[in-house]
């Protein structure tokens, strides 16, 4: 009997140890269900963010079409002017 006495007293022991670093490390990472919910709500987030940077990128893709296509219109504009200038000083 002495041999499970110790060996149950050695096992509540190490029951003890192991339960007091499990509360260790539950204080340092908190309450694993808010460690879920805010990593599910970075990764929503992320999501969002990823979702907004691609509308802004097809957005810039459009404002940049639309400046290309006032450019050309300016040059052409301002050729038109220049060529008006000269028809008229050489008159």
């Amino acid at each position: 009997m002495d041999k499970v006495t110790s060996a149950a007293d050695r096992l509540d022991k190490a029951l003890s140890r192991l339960e007091g670093s499990l509360d260790s490390l539950f204080e340092r990472a908190g309450d694993p269900g808010v460690v879920r919910r805010e990593m599910a709500a970075m990764v929503a987030d992320r999501a969002r963010l990823a979702d907004e940077l691609d509308a802004s990128l097809a957005r810039e893709r459009q404002l940049q079409a639309l400046a290309d296509e006032a450019s050309e219109a300016l040059g052409a504009a301002i050729e038109e002017v220049r060529a008006a200038l000269n028809r008229q000083g050489t008159s």
